[in-house]
């Protein structure tokens, strides 16, 4: 571990996380407040933690973050895709079981467009028969 920052990139609908692994404690700042701080939801919390419970390296790396858009449940996504990727980055060994997860792969769904004479992207107006 001579370069002792290892980076990477998630993303999941429109949020975008850029994520940095130090040698540390497990201390994990997200848009530079604690993750106790930033995300309410204990669901939240857990979904970001998943790659390192995974790897086993909770209490080996702190993890510095910045996020931008999307909402909560898109940036802890984002998050979750770019600590795997910075584990990566760290270890290659920590492939298979990143891998067999899930959590390499990047959640392709987006947001359908509005269509015109819709509401939004499947919704109708209301039917009235007069």
């Amino acid at each position: 571990m001579a370069n002792a920052k290892f980076y990477g990139t998630g993303r999941r609908k429109k949020s975008v996380a850029r994520v940095y692994l130090v040698p540390g404690t497990g201390k994990i700042t997200i848009n530079k407040r604690d993750i106790d701080e930033y995300f309410g939801l204990e669901t939240l919390k857990v979904v970001v933690r998943q790659p390192l419970a995974a790897t086993e390296t909770a209490d080996k790396f702190d993890v510095l973050v910045n996020v931008r858009g999307g909402g909560y449940t898109g940036q802890a996504g984002a998050i979750r895709h770019g600590i795997s990727r910075a584990l990566l980055q760290a270890d290659a060994e920590y492939r298979p079981v990143l891998k067999k997860a899930g959590y390499l792969t990047r959640d392709p769904r987006m947001k359908e467009r509005k269509k015109y004479g819709l509401k939004a992207a499947r919704r109708a107006p209301q039917f009235s028969k007069r």
